[in-house]
């Protein structure tokens, strides 16, 4: 009876999958400001004097407190001591404070020789507040693939961490696709920001509602409690993680992935003006193709490996596919929008393969107890290459890349060639491609199970 009772809100599809909606929202919601600034590079250097590495410097600031003050680890262990409700709550809030400092900043008009620590005052402050920002979203998103795992595991695991994935991925399409637009109409590059920190706000009230549905499952459970006590979670398991093989292949496969798509989409709508020519306002439609694919593709690829298997030969096709996109982008002759088009399409469909098996396949590497940790761990590896590579990238092209000037209303802003840059993203890949044939030989040696399907019949 006991254990009828202990199972009664997990078997029930309507609330596995009620739970999942509530916290997916939370989570477009944070991936919107994640990427609002990207398509508007060229109106933040006509508008607001930012050079490429400002922009590349303001990007990269995601990554300062989880890297430097190790807060993903931390939120890590706080999410495996205290649980999702008081992590989750925690960091949507401090989403919203981020995104605060950072409307601020932007919408402030500073002097012009304005300097904090040898950097322009506005782009300081609008640093500080992303930082910030990114503590909470990524947090949030380790919060969110445990609450996933605690509702789906042995079941449509997967398919459940695809569709999240996909809703947080719409966020991503409507900052690129919309954003532009919003800000021309208004002329200012702070609207959208503002947009952002009303869904933020919205989004931390749709956590709080989770809480009220994870509190009524921990009830039901009424053995869970003392399973967990019997299997806290200790400071010296952080140990017992980094000396897992497997663990160490996922993550660097992570990095190395991520660092090769969420970087290029900063820059994106910028290759598009500068490349194929294409009018700053609609510039970021193309790059919002990428995220609009993964909708679909993400939940797709994720319910196959649920019924198949096939984990990391998934991991495999995606990385060979970023290669072939990266290059095909760095070709210079290549400047039709049309085959830019293709290009972000073909990425798209990488871009939904590889996390799709990738997050799924961490719980059969690491034990449940340790997933939070394991989690933050692999984020905060992966905060060095989304903090690093952008940064690299606006240096790059300010130092190798500028081809002349043009006018844009009024005031003078530079042309890029984006050759090298794309060859850099293509070595990401590359290295990507090597860690996804290493986790696989690893897979068969060990017996991770990253092969087999995830529904257990």
């Amino acid at each position: 009876m006991v254990e009828k009772i202990k199972k009664s809100l997990r078997e029930s599809a309507a609330a596995r999958w009620t739970a999942l909606a509530v916290v997916a929202f939370t989570m477009l919601c944070g991936y919107f400001l994640t990427d609002v600034l990207s398509p508007l590079k060229p109106m933040l250097e006509a508008q607001n004097a930012w050079s490429s590495s400002d922009f590349g410097l303001f990007m990269g600031a995601y990554g300062w407190f989880n890297v430097f003050l190790l807060m993903l680890i931390i939120g890590g262990i706080v999410l495996d001591k205290y649980g999702v409700r008081i992590t989750g709550v925690g960091a949507a809030s401090l989403m919203v404070i981020g995104t605060a400092i950072k409307y601020w900043a932007i919408s402030t008009s500073f002097a012009d020789d304005a300097t904090l620590f040898g950097l322009k005052a506005q782009v300081f402050w609008a640093a500080i507040g992303y930082a910030i920002f990114a503590v909470g979203v990524e947090v949030a998103g380790i919060t969110v693939s445990k609450i996933i795992v605690k509702w789906f595991k042995g079941k449509e695991l997967a398919l459940a961490m695809g569709l999240e994935m996909a809703t947080a991925r719409l966020g991503t399409l409507l900052a690129l696709a919309v954003t532009p637009i919003i800000a021309k109409h208004f002329q200012s590059v702070s609207v959208p920001i503002l947009l952002c920190l009303i869904l933020l706000c919205i989004g931390l009230i749709s956590f709080i509602i989770y809480c009220f549905i994870d509190v009524k499952l921990d009830k039901e459970s009424a053995t869970e409690t003392n399973q967990q006590d019997e299997e806290q979670f200790r400071v010296s398991d952080i140990f017992l993680i980094l000396k897992n093989k497997g663990f160490w292949l996922i993550a660097l496969l992570c990095v190395l992935f991520y660092s090769a798509v969420f970087p290029f989409l900063k820059y994106a709508a910028d290759l598009m003006v500068n490349k194929f020519g294409i009018d700053e306002e609609f510039a970021g439609l193309i790059p919002s193709v990428l995220p609009l694919g993964t909708l679909f593709l993400t939940p797709f690829f994720g319910s196959l490996y649920d019924r198949k298997g096939k984990g990391a030969s998934i991991m495999i096709l995606g990385a060979i596919l970023l290669i072939v996109v990266h290059v095909l982008f760095a070709v210079p002759f290549i400047t039709n929008w049309l085959i830019a088009l293709v290009l972000i399409i073909i990425l798209g469909i990488g871009f939904s393969l590889v996390p799709s098996a990738m997050w799924p396949s961490v719980p059969k590497i690491i034990p449940e107890k340790q997933l939070g940790t394991a989690y933050s761990l692999i984020f905060w590896i992966q905060n060095w290459g989304l903090m690093g590579i952008p940064m690299l990238i606006g240096w790059v092209l300010d130092k190798y890349c500028i081809t002349g000037q043009i006018e844009v209303a009024g005031k003078m802003r530079n042309t890029y060639d984006y050759t090298l840059p794309m060859m850099i993203f293509a070595l990401c890949g590359v290295l990507a491609l090597i860690f996804a044939f290493w986790l696989k030989a690893e897979d068969k040696k060990k017996g991770y199970g990253l092969e087999e399907p995830n529904i257990k019949k």
